[in-house]
């Protein structure tokens, strides 16, 4: 006779429907959640959750673009605030890329929507809402995620 232990039950309850413990006590983690649009209703989009690797590889991405936006910040020329400003854009977008794996629900002039659409073309809340859902699992506090 086996008897289940305080411990085995918990293990079995364990759960925020990213990751979940099965009854046999493997550890489930899914690297990609889904998450539901606030900005437009109807619409669902996935995006991958951070990983040491993954982590590694946006750093080297945003390293460079982030450096630049921060020193044109600092300035005080207008020119060097829309500079900034356009750096801050272009990080966003390279989140959204690197983040974004699929968009449900949602077609940009008759075609299903991508990354790349929806950059272009897609409605503009729905954008920093992806972005910030990307940002969001990537820990970043709110100062950085306005960066």
């Amino acid at each position: 006779m086996k008897f289940m232990s305080r411990l085995d039950k918990a293990l079995r309850e364990v759960g925020d429907g990213e990751t979940t413990v099965p009854r046999n006590g493997a550890f489930q983690y899914e690297s990609v959640i889904t998450v539901e649009s606030k900005a437009v209703p109807g619409v669902r989009f996935a995006i991958h959750r951070i990983s040491f690797g993954r982590r590694m590889e946006l750093s080297r991405r945003v390293r460079e673009l982030s450096r630049k936006a921060e020193f044109l910040e600092a300035g005080t020329e207008m020119h060097e605030k829309i500079e900034a400003s356009i750096l801050a854009q272009e990080i966003d977008a390279m989140y959204l890329h690197w983040g974004l794996l699929s968009i449900e629900g949602l077609f940009i002039d008759g075609e299903p929507a991508t990354a790349v659409r929806l950059l272009e073309k897609g409605p503009e809340e729905l954008t920093r809402e992806v972005v910030s859902a990307i940002k969001e699992q990537c820990g970043l506090s709110e100062s950085e995620r306005k960066n």
